[in-house]
């Protein structure tokens, strides 16, 4: 955090999201999940105003995921969900930790790729999500990368209105985000960096030098998820 609040002051940019700790395991274990959500708890308890919290969860182990949602989200200072690449997001294990989110009105940040060469054996792509928001339709899930393919991506996303889409974490291609808004509107464009895998100024340039209107790159940079997730944060006392 130290050294990513060096280059969030640099580029403007007033707070973080933070689901992952300092080392990127595909399909963690029980201990590992818990010393990388401990990892984001730390940063989040010593930067209040600058970092949010995402409980990392693993649906392999289903039991004590739901454990750790009580223990970062419901008890904890954490606010959303996040879901790498164990397993994908439309096998039915994913069903009791989007009803225990719901509950507590918790964001599902879900990672979503097309890959040309083949995705990792637990990788979600965009239709995984599909599948799984369309069996909860009160929940509210967030398509990480726009699917990586973003064509693809928002194609697969657009008739499901409980999931927005997040342009992080791909080169900053142009027309993808005014692709995003016109398929998607755009309250269901989110902005995200994938720091530090990515550059802050190379994400920053997918929105800025979009073809959008100023209002819907204000609602892009912060009033879209300010608006997700302020029903948890209201609840635990919180301001977004």
């Amino acid at each position: 955090m130290t050294y990513l609040i060096r280059f969030m002051d640099r580029m403007k940019i007033e707070r973080v999201m933070l689901s992952l700790g300092h080392t990127l395991v595909e399909n963690p274990s029980t201990q590992q999940l818990r010393e990388q959500n401990d990892q984001v708890i730390r940063a989040i308890q010593r930067w209040p105003d600058r970092a949010l919290g995402f409980a990392y969860l693993n649906p392999n182990h289903l039991a004590f995921s739901l454990q750790e949602f009580d223990r970062c989200v419901r008890d904890g200072p954490m606010v959303a969900v996040k879901l790498w690449v164990a397993k994908r997001c439309s096998a039915p294990e994913l069903d009791a930790i989007v009803e225990r989110a719901e509950a507590m009105k918790a964001v599902i940040l879900q990672h979503c790729w097309f890959k040309v060469n083949g995705n990792l054996p637990g990788e979600s792509t965009s239709l995984d999500l599909v599948k799984l928001a369309l069996r909860h339709p009160k929940a509210m899930f967030i398509d990480a990368h726009t699917g990586g393919d973003w064509e693809l991506g928002i194609r697969a996303i657009q008739p499901v209105r409980n999931i927005a889409t997040c342009v992080a974490g791909f080169d900053p291609t142009s027309g993808v985000v005014e692709m995003a808004v016109r398929e998607l509107g755009a309250s269901r464009v989110i902005f995200g960096s994938d720091g530090a895998g990515r550059s802050f100024a190379s994400q920053l340039a997918k929105v800025i030098g979009a073809e959008i209107p100023d209002s819907a790159r204000n609602m892009i940079f912060g009033e879209n998820l300010r608006q997700m997730l302020m029903p948890i944060l209201r609840a635990k006392g919180r301001q977004a």
